[in-house]
Order: structure tokens, then sequence, then C-alpha cells
């Protein structure tokens, strides 16, 4: 992937500058593969141009480029105090509408500088600030600046630092953002107790589609201002106890949603949340658009999980279902039956580490069975070591009914090391009849010889790429 892109009339027209430039601003091949990955993994190694590029000079090629329209400079450690000398030529009316600094170790001054440059870039539509821990102390300039970005679509300041303060800031920016489409506020740990009296403004996000507060150290009092945020009521309302936002507000009226467009929802990884959600989850079943509900991790509890549970029958856009890490979800799987029946959009379902039992099991697969999850592609019901030998074959012997399974997960806990039992023939033969599978989690799943021989047989005879990840022979 190009780190820059210039609209031309002819290929021939843009070589000459570009190869002016590239010294300068190409980037490592994993760098590039990075740019698609979700930023929730962070762990690549920066690129080296800039540390070999004085940033003065880095300026003097961006100015070779008039009409610039994207730039990435993520992973270069370099930039960070360097950002004024190296984006000092950017005028007003810029065309630049990408612009991205991820893990660049930017300053507190370099965050002050990009608040004065934002006003410039009247065409920015992607921002991305990630994993800059220092930028928070700067970030009433920021916001300051993208009062400025009227046509910005993606805001990501995913582990910048941002505090309870920092909600109030941005929530003064957001009426000036009104095409934004995608807000990342993900792992900002400090977050918590921030929208407790700041979240009016993010109402005013009539076109988002994407919101990501995934670790965020949400509390009881945040859920109930984001259940107010996604969601008005038109009608009378009565105050009580002003002790507690949870106790704040009776409803006596119609929902009225104002997040009409979200499509995308993260909340995993708030465990504070888990027992104070169920206004929240009750009332998703009123965006209508929604297609991937990410809360993996939130300590959810019976009530709030049959909150949940009858919710989800009304999500008829689902794809993505994320319930991974939350107990109560063992032995209650039940609850989910009529979602799993009428999930005909469903892509990908995760059940990892949730107490599965071997009854949940058995439900799954009677689900798969009767032709139901007929568009899932991913399965994970990893870390579920209480399932018996019996469910695993039970389950199985109708995998072979899903179709358009790409990836399949039934790994054990690390912790954790069992002997395949007779359910492994099942599986191969249900692989046989899965024309897209090619992933197929085992770990800490052990292969006596006899079933290793059959796996290498199967390698042999079916010729198809498919990679059992297991534990290891015995």
């Amino acid at each position: 992937m190009s780190q820059t892109r210039k609209k031309t009339s002819s290929e021939g027209e843009t070589k000459p500058q570009t190869s002016s430039v590239n010294k300068f601003l190409r980037g490592s091949k994993a760098e590039s593969r990075k740019e698609n990955n979700d930023l929730k993994t962070t762990d690549s190694q920066p690129s080296n141009w800039i540390q070999k590029t004085a940033p003065s000079e880095t300026g003097e090629a961006l100015e070779m480029i008039p009409e610039l329209e994207e730039l990435n400079l993520s992973w270069n450690s370099k930039v960070g105090g360097n950002l004024p000398l190296i984006l000092q030529k950017f005028q007003k009316g810029s065309k630049i509408q990408m612009l991205k600094l991820v893990d660049c170790t930017l300053t507190s001054e370099d965050g002050t500088f990009l608040g004065q440059l934002l006003p410039m870039l009247q065409s920015l539509e992607v921002l991305d600030l990630s994993i800059n821990r220092d930028i928070g102390g700067s970030l009433n300039s920021i916001a300051q600046g993208l009062k400025s970005t009227s046509n910005l679509k993606v805001l990501k300041l995913h582990s910048c630092g941002l505090s309870q303060k920092s909600v109030k800031i941005l929530d003064a920016a957001f009426r000036y953002l009104a095409e934004l489409r995608k807000l990342d506020l993900s792992c900002n740990k400090d977050l918590g107790g921030g929208f407790e009296d700041s979240s009016a403004q993010l109402v005013m996000l009539k076109h988002l589609q994407v919101l990501d507060l995934h670790q965020c150290s949400l509390t009881a009092d945040d859920v109930m201002s984001l259940t107010f945020a996604l969601l008005a009521w038109k009608g009378a309302w009565k105050q009580e106890s002003p002790s507690s936002m949870l106790g704040r507000w009776l409803v006596c009226a119609q929902v009225i949603p104002l997040l009409s467009n979200l499509q995308e929802l993260d909340l995993s990884a708030n465990k504070k949340m888990g027992n104070s959600s169920e206004n929240l989850l009750s009332r998703l079943r009123f965006l209508p658009a929604l297609k991937s509900l990410v809360i993996n991790n939130c300590a959810l509890e019976s009530e709030t999980f049959t909150a949940l549970a009858e919710t989800s029958v009304h999500l008829s856009a689902l794809e993505v279902f994320n319930l991974s890490w939350n107990k109560c979800v063992g032995g209650n799987l039940k609850l989910l039956l009529e979602t799993l029946k009428l999930s005909m959009s469903l892509r990908v379902l995760r059940l990892s580490s949730c107490s599965l039992v071997t009854e949940d099991v058995v439900l799954l697969a009677s689900v798969i069975q009767m032709g139901h999850l007929a568009k899932l592609r991913k399965l994970d019901l990893s870390y579920n070591d209480s399932i018996c030998d019996a469910g695993w074959t039970m389950f199985c012997q109708n995998v072979r009914f899903l179709k358009e399974l790409i990836e399949l997960d039934i790994s054990l806990r690390p912790s954790n090391f069992r002997d395949c039992g007779q359910w492994f023939r099942h599986l191969l033969c249900a692989v046989i009849k899965l024309p897209q599978i090619t992933e197929i989690g085992m770990k800490r799943w052990i292969l006596p010889a006899s079933q290793e021989e059959e796996l290498e047989c199967f390698d042999q005879d079916k010729k198809r790429s498919i990679h059992f990840d297991h534990g290891g022979f015995q």
C-alpha cells in the first residue's frame, strides 16, 4: 500500500513526483500490512525511514506533492517532537483527506501544533492519532481544531491517555462533526466516569456507524448516560433520586433511536458495566442497522444476559456477535435459542471461555442440524473445558451443515490437556463436507498415535489446505 496518493489524469504525470519523495515516504512491507489490521493489536515494529531522515527534509519532500491526499507516518518514533517541522508546509486549502500518525511518540507540543493545523485541512476525512499516550494533555487544542473539520468521517484516539475530562472536551467538538462515521476512543482506561455528565453531544453524530469504547473502564453511570445518548424517550419524564444516574429518571414513554445508523458497537473489556447494563442492552433492539455487537469480557450477570438475549432476537442484521469471557452464558445458552434460529445474517459467533456445559453444545448442534446459522463463517468455542466427549461428538456430527464455515476453534485452556475422544473421527468426516474451511483450532487436545495416522491420511488423500492447530501427538 502506498503511503501517498495523488489524483492525476495520467499515470505518467504521477511517477516523477512520487519517485522524488519515495525515499522519505516508503514504509516496510510489515508496516503496510499493519495498516489493515485492527488497532487492538499494536505490537509491530516501527519502520525506520524517518529515523534516517532529517525532519526538515521530510517537510520539503511533502511540499513537492501539493495535491497530496493521503499521508501515513505511523510507527515512526522520531515523528514525536518533530511534527511541526514535518508538517510545517501544509497550507490552508490543503487537499489532504487522510492523516495517520499511529504510535509516533507524539508529544503534548505536537498535539498543540496539530490542533492549530487542523483548521487548514478542510478536506480531512480520516484522522488517526492512536497509541500516542502523551497527547491527552493537549486535547483542548486538538478538539478546538476538530471544530473546523466538518468533513471528518473517521476519528481514532485509541490508547491516547484520555481522562474523564477528555470526554467533556470532545463532547464540545462533536456538534461540529455531523459527518462522522467512526469514533474510536478505546483503550483509554482513565476515561471511566467521564460519560456520566458528558455525552449530550454524542447524539449529534447522526451518521455514526461505528462506536468503539472497549477497555475504557466504563462505570454504571457511564452506561446509563450512553443509554440516553443512543436512545431518547419521547414523552413524560419523572425525576427520581439525584444520588445516582441509575435512579435519576423514570422512563414513561416511547423510545426514539438517536444513532439509528449505528452498525458496530464495541463495549468489551468493561467489567464494571456487567451488573448495570440491563437498560442499555435491552434497548439495543431499537438500533435496526446494528451488524456487530462485541461485549466480551464484560462480567455480565444473569439479569443483563437475559436482557441481551431478549434484545438480540430483534437484531436481524447482526453479523458479528461476541460474548466471550462472560461466564453467565454457561448453562444458559438456551436463552439465545430464538436468536440463533432467526439469525439469517450471522457470520461470526464467539463464545470463548463462557463456561459452556455439555447441554449448551448439544443445543447448538441441534440448531445447526435444523439448518440455522447457515451463513456462519467463524465459530469460537475455545476454553470451554467442561464439555464432555459426548457433547463434542454431537457437535462434530452436525458441524458439517455449516457449509460456509472457514474457522473453527475448540481449543482448551493453557492449563488443561486432554486426549481427543472418538469425536475426532466425526470431525474429520465433517471437514470433508466443508468446502471453505481452512483453520481448526485444537490447542491442548492431544492426538494418540492412531488419530495421528488418520490425520496424516486425511491430509494426503484430500489434498486440501486445512491447518489443524493441535497440542501435539502422544
